[in-house]
């Protein structure tokens, strides 16, 4: 890509700085930070982009950039807003290629100047000029560090790297790591209550959007498509108009072996923000009832926006705190449990800096308490799916045999999980449950 115009990068810059300056004093997630800043920014399309790849960049390599500031200041802390420049001009002299060198640091260091670090400015440019010198050399390390200190080398809890070593092994962890730090793509899902396949395809060819076809094992020819460039999606009439739903291709796996269909009574307990719910209202043809609950209601707007997009009219929303005090009984239940969320990591940048064991263990409780109540509103010989974003055994398997042990009525039918570094998806790990008549 061709060098950007070191004028026009410097208010992506500046919106960066303030976004992951907002991050240090805690509360929203950066993702959230960054959504809210560019909604008031006045920004081109690639000036986008690069604010949002600077935000998230830094945030997926903070540990690696601490630690390359570190080599060069004895380790010697430096105040947060001050370590959060120093990053972002080191992070696009050593992973971005588009940006020009010089670029790189003159607009970091007129950053510092206008942040109130003018002290701090030549300090800041020796550091970033210093590794321009030592560029090569500092490549070829940070290559090396990715196997020797693998949590240093790829910016993840220690931890998480430990306990994913020990499970699939160094050569799979390693894959893993490289997947959590690789931007996701973005899938499209043919909503077929609204458009096939084909008039889909017609519509994004006037519209501009290039894409590609998706094939997985466990996917429906021609429903899912990747999107490799399009305009703003509320730009698109296909999108407005509820053509088609963005999700990855592993959030369809537990709608499809719940296996929905026409005239069924489908309870989704935790269905926010509404694409496994819409997803099962599509294989149902509209026909049949299914109740979405949530726990926050603020949550389920999206689910009752998403079905009005999608043409969805055989869903009803309702909190879960109302739901409690019904006495329903359904063909099928979907819980689609809150959980760590360790195999969507790719795609909520700050999760692994939040993240911790003892959260692993307080969600366990959770999901087999979702389960004993998805139990009780289930009919004899009804059927029952446990799905997670998790990759941790804890949450999937072991919450499973859990429930199986309390409940001699239900049976295994069959489970399956997907890894990022095998099918190429985000993780996920779905069980079929069967009532006993």
């Amino acid at each position: 890509m061709a060098p950007l115009n070191a004028v026009n990068e410097q208010k992506p810059r500046q919106i960066a700085a303030r976004i992951l300056q907002q991050r240090n004093n805690g509360g929203k997630f950066v993702e959230d930070l960054l959504e809210i800043a560019l909604a008031n920014a006045r920004l081109s399309a690639s000036d986008r982009g690069l604010c949002q790849e600077i935000v998230y960049g830094v945030v997926r390599w903070q540990v690696t950039l601490d630690w390359l500031i570190a080599r060069k200041t004895n380790g010697r802390e430096q105040k947060p807003a001050l370590q959060n420049l120093l990053r972002l001009g080191l992070y696009q002299i050593f992973w971005l290629d588009r940006i020009p060198d010089h670029a790189a640091v003159h607009e970091t260091v007129e950053l510092a100047k206008q942040n109130g670090f003018g002290p701090q400015a030549g300090f800041v440019n020796a550091i970033l000029r210093g590794y321009l010198r030592e560029a090569d050399e500092t490549k070829k390390i940070l290559a090396g560090l990715k196997v020797s200190r693998p949590a240093t080398g790829w910016s993840q809890p220690e931890w998480l790297v430990a306990r994913w070593q020990k499970r699939f092994g160094e050569e799979k962890a390693a894959q893993l790591l490289e997947w959590n730090n690789t931007p996701p793509k973005t899938f499209a899902r043919v909503n077929t209550l609204k458009a096939a396949a084909g008039n889909l395809i017609e519509k994004w060819r006037e519209e501009n959007v290039e894409y590609d076809f998706v094939r997985r094992e466990q996917l429906e020819e021609n429903l899912v498509f990747e999107l490799k460039s399009h305009p703003p999606l509320h730009l698109l009439a296909s999108f407005r108009d509820g053509w088609f739903y963005i999700q990855d291709p592993s959030t369809l796996l537990a709608a499809s072996k719940l296996g929905a269909l026409p005239g069924d009574a489908i309870l989704d307990l935790c269905a926010a923000p509404g694409g496994k719910t819409t997803f099962m209202a599509q294989l149902m043809r509209n026909e049949g009832k299914i109740v979405a609950c949530d726990i926050s209601e603020e949550r389920l707007k999206l689910v009752n926006e998403n079905c009005q997009r999608l043409g969805v009219i055989c869903v009803e929303t309702i909190s879960n705190s109302q739901f409690a005090i019904r006495n329903s009984q359904f063909d099928r239940v979907l819980v689609d449990a809150p959980c760590s969320n360790t195999g969507v990591m790719r795609r909520r940048v700050d999760l692994r800096w939040r993240i911790s064991p003892e959260e692993i263990s307080r969600l366990q409780q959770t999901q087999l308490d979702l389960l004993n109540l998805a139990a009780t509103k289930l009919k004899h010989g009804g059927i029952l799916v446990y799905s997670t974003c998790s990759l941790e055994q804890e949450e999937n398997s072991e919450v499973v045999k859990a429930f199986l042990h309390e409940h001699e009525n239900f049976e295994l039918e069959a489970e399956h999980e997907l890894l990022p570094f095998t099918d190429n998806v985000d993780g996920a790990y779905v069980a079929r449950l069967k009532h006993s008549n």
